[in-house]
């Protein structure tokens, strides 16, 4: 088994070079496993497309980005934790390549479907939220409906935050909703 999953991470580490490189778009399994040194049918026998594998890369990159930021102060308000979450999100080398060079592979996670990392990012909202609930620092209410809202306001800042950012610098920005946040889960 360590086998399988060093070779699935090294098919993932191919992947992601070959992404920042070339783009999803232009990024092919036989590439991908040229890059990681097995043979086209290893690839293929763990995933059907390139499309499977890049849900999979993006899991592994930004849940792992997730999973880490969980694991911070938890002294410091979670306001304050989602928006540098949202700074790591939006500084994220790969997703800044997905976000600046093929956009619309993004927008089934934005109007049709939650992905894993979405699930993810739900989780850790929910269970900071239920902890900030224990200690009286978030207030009253359905974590998971707290939750979704937390994600759903985040990803507008994720993926639209810089739209304007002649007009509205994203420093400022980001500090509005930390702010918004912070009042919006206030008990």
């Amino acid at each position: 088994m360590a086998d399988a999953d060093e070779t699935t991470q090294k098919i993932l580490d191919a992947a992601r070079a070959s992404v920042l490189a070339f783009g999803v778009r232009r990024t092919t399994l036989a590439d991908i496993a040229r890059r990681a040194g097995v043979s086209r049918m290893t690839v293929y026998r763990r995933y059907p497309d390139a499309e499977a594998l890049l849900r999979d890369l993006m899991t592994r990159e930004l849940g792992g980005l997730l999973a880490e930021r969980e694991g911070e102060d938890s002294a410091e308000p979670f306001a304050r934790r989602v928006t540098r979450a949202v700074i790591a999100m939006r500084d994220h080398e790969l997703l800044r390549k997905v976000m600046d060079a093929e956009p619309e592979l993004l927008i089934p996670y934005v109007t049709d479907r939650m992905g894993a990392t979405q699930a993810i990012a739900f989780d850790v909202a929910r269970r900071a939220i239920e902890a900030g609930q224990a200690e009286g620092t978030v207030r009253s209410g359905d974590p998971a409906l707290l939750a979704q809202m937390v994600i759903l306001i985040v990803q507008s800042f994720v993926f639209s935050a810089g739209i304007n950012e002649d007009e509205v610098p994203a420093a400022e920005l980001l500090a509005q909703l930390e702010d918004l946040l912070g009042r919006a889960l206030a008990p």
